[in-house]
């Protein structure tokens, strides 16, 4: 095996991590069994995919930032807000650099390409890539919130007030007047 193939299967075993680190700022919230990295970072992409194809964006390149927009909480882990305010972390492209060093090139240049361009807010389809992040967090909180955790609503509050797009904040006000099971009985009324 050649040294750009053991180091891209390295990184793929590290992103693998991301299934196993939990997201911390609901252990704040008293979550016990908070969702993971990988997750947050799933749903996020759907929901990226989403808004994009309603802005008028690229909704495969919104859905593939949003994919990695969390890889570096592999080497930094996810840092609370509150611990943020006591913590210098490395820049998200610095430590993406350092990730893909090893790989081979396409490889690394595709995914610092990519976290840049989430980073900069450099097109549509990333501001749709973070609003979908802060959009999956708003869900996810009233998800926890419907599960009987009370003290969840500062993570709505900051998430609606951090979504810039049309569609994000229609979606976001939705998801707030729509309960999380609805779905299922319009599934089983037929709807």
């Amino acid at each position: 095996m050649t040294g750009d193939e053991t180091g891209l299967a390295g990184l793929l075993y590290e992103f693998g991590l991301l299934k196993r680190y939990k997201r911390t700022g609901w252990l704040v919230a008293g979550v016990r069994d908070p969702e993971s990295v990988a997750e947050h970072s799933f749903r996020a992409a759907i929901i990226a995919g989403v808004i994009a194809k309603l802005e008028g964006g690229n909704p495969e390149r919104a859905a593939f930032m949003a994919l990695f927009h969390d890889t570096q909480e592999t080497r930094i882990t996810d840092i609370p807000y509150i611990g943020k305010r006591y913590l210098q972390a490395a820049p998200n492209e610095q430590v993406t650099a350092d990730q893909v060093r090893g790989v081979p090139e396409p490889v690394a240049s595709m995914v610092r390409n990519a976290v840049a361009e989430y980073e900069e807010k450099a097109s549509i389809e990333a501001v749709c890539a973070r609003d979908a992040d802060k959009l999956e967090c708003l869900i996810q909180a009233v998800e926890y919130r419907e599960q009987g955790h009370r003290n969840i609503q500062g993570w709505i509050d900051s998430s609606l007030a951090a979504i810039t797009t049309t569609t994000g904040k229609r979606l976001a006000e939705e998801a707030l007047r729509t309960g999380t099971l609805d779905w299922v009985t319009q599934v089983l009324n037929g709807d």
